[in-house]
């Protein structure tokens, strides 16, 4: 699977660079235009998605070009390490994101960055989760030409749904806090528990797919 994923991180070299630079540079200019209490909240998610999209786009569209896909059924590696070296590439990404926005946090004290809550991390990731959980499966489903608009839609969504995450957010946190009688330690680490399991169930269906699939 290593090897699957160091595959994806290669298609991807020619951006990878821009995107990292981009992951640092985003957080401070989004923040400073936001001008939010949870600024640092919504760009770093913002950053995020738009850096996991972008490269996984890219991976995807690379595959559909060279008949990626077809080429890998001749190898040793089986459907499953396929699938699953997709959920990893994600979660390496999401964790290099993740470093350099502290990064990103020092350089832009002075602007209001300030590094994250765990709570806050696991609130990202689980966004995460739901985006490429249904992303990846429908994919695998209709293929890469049938589902490369999302981008399109998504860009063109993000303006108007930004302030119903902010509004989520804020609830979510509120209601964890008030109706769960568990110590904040574990509170703290319940969106990464929903987001591992919202992302290992989405595996499961993209595996099956996949199995079934004429290439």
């Amino acid at each position: 699977m290593l090897h699957l994923v160091k595959k994806d991180l290669i298609l991807a070299k020619k951006y990878l660079l821009v995107m990292l630079i981009f992951a640092i540079v985003a957080p401070i200019f989004i923040n400073s235009k936001l001008g939010l209490s949870n600024g640092s909240f919504i760009s770093f998610l913002t950053t995020v998605l738009f850096v996991e999209y972008i490269l996984f786009n890219m991976i995807s569209f690379q595959e559909d070009k060279y008949k990626g896909a077809a080429l890998l059924c001749t190898t040793p590696y089986t459907r499953n390490g396929v699938i699953k070296a997709k959920y990893v590439f994600i979660l390496v990404i999401f964790i290099a994101c993740f470093l350099l926005y502290n990064l990103a946090a020092v350089i832009g004290a002075s602007y209001g960055l300030t590094r994250l809550s765990i709570y806050s991390v696991g609130v990202a990731l689980l966004i995460i989760s739901v985006f490429f959980g249904i992303l990846i499966p429908v994919q695998t489903k209709f293929g890469y030409e049938k589902t490369k608009y999302i981008f399109l839609i998504m860009i063109f969504l993000t303006p108007f749904t930004l302030p119903t995450i902010i509004e989520w957010y804020q609830s979510i946190d509120i209601n964890i806090n008030i109706d769960l009688p568990i110590p904040q330690s574990i509170k703290d680490w319940i969106p990464f528990a929903i987001a591992v399991l919202m992302g290992l169930i989405s595996m499961i269906i993209s595996i099956r797919i996949y199995s079934r699939k004429n290439l």
